[in-house]
């Protein structure tokens, strides 16, 4: 006899916690936005929110996942406070919410606004400089001098403020709460353990992890849990209560595992009255827990659906040669001098912000077996509200204006004055105090709330948009003189190459010899290949050394409307056009 227990029936047995899900929120959407978290993320890209190959950024997946974190982490921390308040002798054992990302940059992206810790390169203090001159007049040897220098910058963790509302979650020095694992991470203990050998530093790392929960054990200290796909295996974790998923969930096997990790009881104790396990809860954000879809072929005789043989284009490591690299460029900022600006707010677009398309409450509900489908507010099971009350409490609208006044001018700065901190510390000095009054003044007269809390504003989504207005229309003070544009990089890939383009098309390719990609994915029916041939030929003779057709290599073009329009009118004929059409 061959049987199976699934993880259904032991929900509904009650031997493990029950898991709850969104089933409506107050968008009036049928399907909750909570629930297929990472369709929400990943609905609507526009060019520069994505890299090649179309995953998101990080910073735009924590912008659309940020009302869902806020929201999960809230309850957490109302229980949290419950664990808190417990009489001596009860179980104090904190809960543990996972946060389980696509990629290791996405990891590393909520790890670090979750806990405010980063890694960052810093140079040597002006002891070893002070030690370098004096070797150099010693006579040292100018190699040895020169390897001692390309040392002086080395990783060193610095913490600051984390999830706003939640310092439970931030980590101190001696004090990490919040944990983030996946593999890189454990090859880079393996090889960089400071004081202890590879493997052992990289078996502490694993015993963190393994005995979260446990009284007295290394891991009983965690509340919070990054990871990338590191806890489908089994996990003998009891304390995790709240669980969102931020990756695609394809199957319902994967489905299982995420939320299996959150499934185990913490009280095996039966209620002497009813001789029943009392019920455990784990809330789950972004795992849509729910049958397989799956799409039937209509019965009788018919016309089979057309498969279309697909073609890969992709770069050939033998053609390394020809490989083009280019700057990532995301926006533009202006090289301040004197660090004086201006800025007309009442000329600025309206922020409207909309409850209706970012959640500001979200019901959950017990799900006990499979459902098919969308999730029904209609069951036998009572609900339970999920708000941002905590978030509110804990933050203040001047706050938030401070921290996009930071950015903003990190932005204007950072570009001006690349390789000196220095002169980046001179001039956000000067320039806060300017644009924190532009900021409050925007926040004041051109921000709709639309009956919204005010510390909504501090949500990426209306937080960046403020930003990047603010960005936009801030021009230096023209008493000053006309300062240039420089280019913004994209932090996280500044520059880009041919080397990264990979993907499948049903489109007529054309092969090439003088170019890094194997072939040419040609739009149109003969022009595009005649251009691809001609280039050949030119690579032949040696006229044109390489080249290659845009697509898909995340090459894109960042104009300001007011700069583009500029450019537009200095072309000729155009500025003549434009006057006649003006008269």
């Amino acid at each position: 006899m061959v049987s199976d227990f699934g993880l259904v029936d032991a929900i509904e047995s009650g031997i493990t916690k029950i898991p709850r899900l969104p089933a409506t929120d107050n968008t009036g959407r049928p399907e909750p936005q909570y629930f297929k978290l990472w369709q929400h993320v990943t609905a609507n890209l526009a060019a520069g929110e994505k890299f090649t190959g179309g995953k998101p950024k990080p910073e735009v997946v924590y912008r659309k996942a940020q009302a869902a974190l806020l929201t999960l982490a809230g309850q957490w921390q109302q229980r949290m406070t419950q664990i808190n308040a417990a009489a001596p002798g009860e179980d104090r054992t904190p809960p543990v919410m996972i946060v389980v990302c696509d990629n290791t940059d996405i990891a590393e992206h909520f790890y670090r606004v979750t806990s405010g810790e980063e890694t960052v390169q810093v140079e040597a203090d002006d002891a070893d400089d002070a030690a370098d001159e004096k070797d150099d007049d010693d006579g040292e040897d100018a190699g040895n001098t020169a390897a001692r220098r390309r040392k002086k910058a080395k990783p060193v963790k610095r913490y600051g403020d984390g999830l706003p509302g939640f310092p439970e979650l931030w980590n101190r020095a001696g004090a990490e709460v919040t944990l983030r694992i996946d593999s890189n991470l454990l090859k880079t203990a393996e090889s960089e353990g400071p004081g202890a050998s590879r493997k052992e530093a990289a078996e502490e790392l694993r015993r963190i992890v393994s005995t979260i929960g446990r009284p007295g054990a290394p891991g009983a200290h965690i509340r919070c849990v990054v990871s990338v796909n590191m806890l489908s295996e089994g996990w003998d974790a009891n304390n995790v209560t709240h669980i969102l998923g931020l990756r695609a969930f394809h199957s319902q096997l994967l489905c299982e595992q995420v939320v299996g990790r959150g499934l185990r009881r913490m009280d095996y104790t039966p209620d002497p009255e009813t001789g029943l396990l009392t019920a455990e809860y784990v809330d789950v954000f972004g795992v849509p827990f729910s049958l397989i879809p799956f799409k039937s072929q209509p019965p009788g005789p018919g016309p089979l659906p057309e498969d279309r043989v697909e073609h890969e284009v992709l770069a050939l490591p033998a053609r390394a040669a020809f490989d083009i690299r280019f700057p990532v460029v995301e926006g533009f900022v202006v090289d301040l001098q004197r660090h004086r600006v201006v800025c007309d707010v009442d000329a600025m677009q309206v922020t409207q912000l909309d409850p209706w398309s970012v959640p500001t409450a979200a019901f959950v509900r017990p799900q006990v077996g499979y459902a098919v489908g969308v999730p029904s507010a209609q069951s036998g099971f009572g609900f339970e509200l999920m708000t941002r009350e905590v978030y509110y409490r804990e933050s203040h609208p001047q706050t938030i204006a401070f921290e996009i006044t930071r950015e903003v001018v990190r932005q204007l700065t950072d570009a001006a004055h690349p390789g000196s901190e220095r002169l980046r510390a001179t001039g956000r000095a000067t320039l806060f105090p300017q644009v924190l009054a532009i900021t409050q003044r925007y926040i004041e007269r051109r921000v709709d709330f639309n009956g919204c809390h005010h510390c909504e504003l501090g949500l990426q989504t209306y937080a960046e948009r403020v930003l990047g207005l603010l960005v936009a229309a801030i021009r230096p003070d023209t008493a000053q003189g006309e300062p240039p544009l420089l280019p913004r990089l994209n932090r996280y890939r500044p520059i880009g190459s041919s080397t990264a383009v990979r993907f499948k098309t049903v489109k007529p390719v054309q092969s090439t010899q003088a170019s890094h990609l194997n072939c040419v994915a040609a739009d149109t029916g003969s022009w595009e290949q005649a251009a691809a041939t001609q280039l050949e030929i030119k690579g032949a003779q040696q006229a044109v050394n390489r080249w290659g057709k845009l697509g898909r290599w995340g090459f894109l073009a960042c104009y300001e409307l007011q700069l583009l329009l500029q450019t537009i009118l200095q072309l000729p004929g155009v500025r003549q056009e434009a006057a006649t059409l003006t008269a």
